[in-house]
């Protein structure tokens, strides 16, 4: 059923490659807990203790505004398909925003996609999988082009007026710092 382990073994990172779909968990020191789903392709393992992925432009900005209050994060995976597998990655996360050399290092890992507004990388300190049985059967179809058309659709100033207005606050008044 579950196992435990201090690193991402290979057939971790197999099934993490395959997957269309991730959930990402954080909370500041008090305040609401966040919870958001992230797809497109934008997530790599780096090594056995270190994932990264890119955090595009979204109606909030929780999970930055978190990170920089309290690392803590959880990542989930789940199989939706084939085998039943839920898989959570624990550890503490960093921010790296295009202002950071470490986004520009990281950001060349990804497709071009406008509204790339933070790279989150995690240092992993534990992986846990669980059986998964009760995860029903789901069928992927397809990307949803909507994100991809919005940011295409916009200037690389309107999307940063966007930033300002949309993404410089959690709810619960924690500074992103998308803007410096």
């Amino acid at each position: 059923m579950g196992a435990k382990f201090q690193e991402i073994p290979e057939h971790i990172s197999t099934f993490i490659k395959e997957q269309k779909i991730f959930f990402v968990g954080t909370a500041g020191p008090k305040g609401r807990v966040n919870v958001s789903p992230k797809g497109m392709d934008s997530f790599r393992v780096i090594n056995e203790n270190r994932v990264v992925w890119l955090n595009l432009t979204g109606s909030g900005n929780e999970t930055a505004a978190h990170v920089l209050q309290n690392p803590r994060m959880t990542i989930m995976f789940c199989s939706f398909d084939k085998k039943p597998l839920i898989l959570r990655l624990y550890g503490e996360a960093k921010v790296y925003h295009e202002r950071d050399e470490e986004f520009q290092s990281y950001l060349k890992l990804f497709p071009e996609t406008p509204g790339s507004r933070q790279i989150i990388e995690l240092k992993v300190d534990l992986v846990q999988t669980s059986c998964g049985y009760g995860v029903p059967f789901m069928d992927y179809v397809d990307e949803r082009p909507t994100l991809r058309q919005w940011g295409e659709n916009k200037s690389e100033e309107k999307i940063r007026t966007y930033w300002t207005d949309k993404n410089s606050e959690s709810i619960d008044g924690f500074e992103t710092k998308i803007n410096g």
